[in-house]
């Protein structure tokens, strides 16, 4: 029940940098994404900032009535670093960047998806000594690197938007194929290095989970991959997706 009420608040600090995200896109949106609420006007521009001040204010009193510094101290890292990527003010808007844009991806998914909640649960939850074992590293670095690729996949449908207002992503930098190209490499890299972690294991069962689970996915990745129209923005997307419910199903394998 206690890991279940620190998800909470996580789940309310995305709901921020999501609507923190859209709020700064609008009109970005309204030419790439037309179908999100902000840009379709579902919303309006005062409901996305009750959102986002809504959930920025619950997470953060969520974090402290948890009473526990590593994550709160998470819940306010992921706050900066998610309004930093988005926010159009000087020495921000990190996402128009390729390398602060990987950076915080690397921050959010791979490093505060990890070691706060790691942290919580150990010495706050279950009252055991802080020791950070070789599956966390292996999990913030295999989730970084994976977030990363989905970050580049991602930015592919919005080539012509983000050309038109000045955004310089990856893509628009290098062109489609080539980032579609690396992103594939870094996906199917992250699953190699999976498979062989998993191949030594000491722990028969582990060993078989992970190797079999990471080989099926990263099968399914591969072939799912094979179809795609680059100039489609509709199966670019659909690719987007696709890697991102794959993305999910980490946390089971």
């Amino acid at each position: 029940m206690e890991v279940l009420k620190s998800m909470v608040p996580a789940i309310l600090m995305n709901i921020f940098v999501t609507a923190i995200n859209q709020l700064s896109d609008v009109e970005i949106d309204k030419v790439n994404k037309p179908h999100l609420p902000l840009a379709s006007g579902d919303f309006s521009i005062g409901e996305g900032v009750a959102i986002a001040v809504i959930s920025t204010m619950t997470s953060v009193a969520m974090g402290i009535m948890l009473r526990s510094p590593p994550l709160f101290i998470g819940l306010i890292t992921w706050w900066i670093v998610g309004a930093a990527y988005s926010i159009d003010l000087p020495l921000l808007r990190w996402k128009g960047s390729p390398l602060m844009a990987a950076v915080t991806i690397m921050i959010l998914n791979g490093l505060l998806l990890q070691f706060p909640y790691f942290v919580h649960v150990q010495k706050y939850v279950l009252g055991r000594p802080l020791e950070f074992t070789k599956p966390l590293l292996f999990a913030a670095a295999f989730m970084g690197i994976f977030n990363i690729a989905i970050a580049f996949v991602k930015d592919l449908p919005d080539v012509e938007g983000d050309k038109e207002f000045g955004l310089r992503t990856l893509p628009v930098i290098l062109g489609k194929e080539k980032v579609f190209s690396i992103s594939v490499c870094m996906l199917l890299m992250a699953y190699g290095a999976a498979i062989l972690t998993g191949a030594s294991s000491p722990f028969l069962l582990c060993k078989l989970v992970t190797m079999i689970g990471h080989s099926v996915l990263g099968f399914i990745l591969w072939h799912q991959t094979r179809t795609i129209d680059l100039s489609d923005a509709k199966s670019m997307q659909s690719l987007y997706m696709f890697i991102f419910k794959v993305s999910d199903s980490h946390f089971y394998v």
